[in-house]
């Protein structure tokens, strides 16, 4: 079976894990990270053992409540992902279950880039942190939900939520958006602004 060439938003993730990393505090060594393939944003959570009721619960938190019930997962080979609980769960979810093989590492590619970038920065981040790595993964992860991919030509944030988030350097600053600011016009805006977005994903899921 393939995967979905061209998903909507939320209805494909790539999902993988990394680690072992640094020990850090409630002896979490270990990253679950899931990739939404239409808007590239990433969900991550650390973890301090690989279980099928540590994946089905960070499902269940991080995509499923904060997002939809998915389509598909596209999932490397791992035991992890294929014990019989977490399979059944997804079934009865009707989600299904793409198994990639370990010869083909391209076939997830995007997950694999993202763990990449994720554990770059933490890697830079570490020698400051001391190891500490799970207080700099909230702002890795903004870091790059807030950027502009070249896959997309969007930001994550701005193709999830249609608009673009105001981030920490430009705290205190008169942005033109703060500037034009008034109440009334900005809720019309915001409307306008959601309608943009179902256009800007309907070109993406098209193109």
């Amino acid at each position: 079976m393939q995967p979905i060439p061209n998903p909507c938003p939320f209805d494909q993730w790539g999902m993988d894990l990394v680690g072992k990393l640094p020990r850090a505090t409630g002896q979490r060594e270990y990253l679950i990270v899931a990739v939404d393939y239409f808007s590239k944003w990433v969900e991550a959570e650390p973890l301090s053992r690989i279980s099928e009721k540590e994946i089905i619960k960070f499902v269940w938190k991080n995509i499923i409540c904060r997002f939809d019930i998915p389509r598909a997962f596209i999932i490397d080979n791992g035991m992890q992902f294929q014990w019989k609980e977490f399979k059944r769960w997804c079934l009865e979810l009707k989600i299904k279950q793409y198994f990639i093989s370990v010869g083909t590492p391209q076939s997830n590619w995007q997950t694999e880039v993202m763990n990449r970038t994720i554990l770059q920065h933490l890697k830079i981040r570490l020698d400051q942190a001391k190891g500490n790595w799970i207080d700099e993964l909230p702002g890795v992860l903004w870091a790059y939900r807030t950027t502009s991919q070249r896959s997309t030509g969007e930001s994550p944030f701005n193709l999830v939520y249609g608009m673009e988030a105001i981030i920490p350097a430009e705290i205190g600053e008169e942005t033109l958006g703060i500037q034009q600011y008034e109440p009334g016009i900005n809720n019309i805006g915001r409307r306008v602004n959601l309608d943009l977005l179902g256009s800007q994903r309907h070109r993406k899921h098209t193109s």
